[in-house]
This record gives C-alpha cells, sequence and structure tokens, in this order.
C-alpha cells in the first residue's frame, strides 16, 4: 500500500513541476506537444490524469529537455530544476575581485546565506573589523584616491552582520595578528597609535558580538588555509585576488567547510581566550 502511496504522491509532484516549468518558460500544452513531438491530447491527459499512473521515460525526458528543467526534477528525485549541463556549468564560477569591500557579489553573497553560518579566513585583518585609520592606511596607496568607500563599505557590513541571524566564525593564522602588532611584514611603517587602536577595536569586537561572532587563531607552521568564505551549505568561496573561484555543489561545498572546522577545531587561540591575547599583544606594543 504505501508503494502505492509513493506512486501517487510522485505522479501528483510530476504534474505540479510540469506545469511549473511550463509557465516559466511561456509555453502551454500545444507547444509542448510540437516539442516533444506527442498529440495536445497525451500532454493534457499528464497534467489532468489524478492516478498513480508515470509516463514512459522517453516523455519525460523529452518534457524536461524542451522546458530546459531535469528529469530527475520533474520526478521529485532532485530539488535542483536544472538540467545536468547546467548544473555542472553553474557548480564552479570565476567572479572578478575589487580590493576593497566595495563588492556587491560578495554582499549578495551574505544576504543569500542569511540565517546560515557563515565561516570566513580572510586573507589579513577583516575589514569590517578595521579601524577607519587602518583602513585608510591600507587603501589609500592602493585605491588612489579617498578611502571613504571602503571606510563605508566596512561599516556596512558590519552593522548587516550585527542584524543578520547569520553566525560568524573567522580564522586566521596567529602570525598575521603578531605581525600587526609588531608592525612588520605586511604592516610595517604603521605607527604604534593605529595598531594600538585597532588591537582594542578587535578586542572589543570579539567580547561585545561573541557568541555570534567567533574568531580563532590558528597555528600556520602546523595548518594552511588560503583566504576563503563558506555561505552555510549553499557556496564556497575560494579567494585568488583578482578573482573569486566559487563553487556551489555539495561535495566541495562540505570539503571546504571540513576543512575550515578542522583549523578552528586545532585553533591555538580559542574564541573566548582571543580579547585577552589581543590585549596581551597591545601591552607589548612601544611608543
Amino acid at each position: 500500500m504505501s508503494d502505492i502511496l509513493d506512486k501517487r504522491a510522485r505522479a501528483a509532484l510530476l504534474r505540479t513541476r510540469l506545469s511549473e516549468a511550463m509557465a516559466k518558460a511561456g509555453s502551454n500544452q500545444t507547444a509542448l506537444a510540437r516539442a516533444v513531438g506527442v498529440d495536445r491530447s497525451t500532454i493534457s491527459q499528464l497534467l489532468k490524469d489524478s492516478g498513480a499512473r508515470l509516463p514512459n521515460a522517453h516523455l519525460i525526458g523529452a518534457c524536461a529537455q524542451a522546458l530546459g528543467v531535469s528529469a530527475d526534477w520533474l520526478l521529485g528525485l532532485s530539488e535542483r530544476p536544472e538540467s545536468a549541463a547546467d548544473l555542472l556549468a553553474n557548480s564552479m564560477t570565476l567572479t572578478e575581485a575589487p580590493r576593497a569591500l566595495v563588492d556587491e557579489q560578495i554582499f549578495d553573497w551574505h544576504r543569500e546565506a542569511e540565517g546560515y553560518k557563515i565561516r570566513y579566513v580572510p586573507p589579513a585583518l577583516p575589514d569590517m573589523l578595521k579601524t577607519r585609520d587602518l583602513l585608510d592606511w591600507e587603501y589609500a596607496p592602493h585605491l588612489g584616491k579617498t578611502t571613504q568607500q571602503a571606510i563605508n563599505a566596512s561599516e556596512d557590513r558590519l552593522n548587516w552582520m550585527r542584524r543578520s541571524q547569520s553566525d560568524y566564525e573567522i580564522a586566521l593564522p596567529l602570525f598575521e595578528v603578531e605581525s600587526f602588532a609588531a608592525g612588520t611584514g605586511y604592516y610595517a611603517g604603521l605607527s604604534a597609535d593605529i595598531r594600538r587602536e585597532q588591537l582594542t577595536r578587535l578586542a572589543g569586537h570579539c567580547e561585545s558580538l561573541y557568541p555570534r561572532l567567533r574568531f580563532y587563531l590558528f597555528d600556520a607552521r602546523r595548518l594552511y588555509s588560503a583566504p576563503l568564505t563558506v555561505f552555510g551549505p549553499l557556496l564556497a568561496v575560494i579567494y585568488l585576488g583578482r578573482n573569486y573561484l566559487a563553487f556551489r555543489d555539495t561535495n566541495r561545498v562540505e570539503a571546504i567547510t571540513q576543512h575550515f572546522d578542522h583549523l578552528v577545531k586545532e585553533a591555538s587561540i580559542t574564541a573566548r581566550a582571543l580579547p585577552d591575547h589581543l590585549r596581551a599583544l597591545e601591552a607589548r606594543i612601544g611608543g
């Protein structure tokens, strides 16, 4: 009896999805019948039959091809209506990556993942947690003009994070924060005042936004990660510098998620311990 009920449910879902696909494609029974090479009455019966009978595989496949959807989706075997070719084409994309946060694409991805956990390995200190003075020091030479756009974008992203239902986990190499505090490497020439102010701000955000923001430091001598963001189960993005490499297929998103979770599990400085660690680094900064 359960098999009969299952067949009825599947047949009903097929009729519903076929109607949806026809409406989206701007098709009708006559046009679809012509496209798949059957009588209009065949399509009409397929849409109106309330029984458990399913059409043959050839007809389902022909309808799917004509309407630009997958046969699996019509039959309820997949929740993605795209054809296999479209799924493959959309599973990985390469998009341009601006130098600063003035980037609607990355913001759109954040909005799409509203309510999901966002995992983030930034290329340096996260822009949304930086002070205005640090953003100005960092972006002025590159942009060659005012950094107000970068500052506004940083504040917008922080405000969005405060309002959204998404949790944030950030993992950063330990040496990045230590190099910042010491003013070495990338941060050579950055004044002690800016470094102290930034560490104070970062420690404050990590305390006030916890537990929705959890910030970890991992030892890059033991672990490595490219800059990346995982937007819940929907999308994983690797930052290449001038481009984002974005993956939407489940297996790759899960693999990159597991990579991030390993960084957190093996972190040298936990989210709870980070504020005290930042203040200890700040105390060592000379005048």
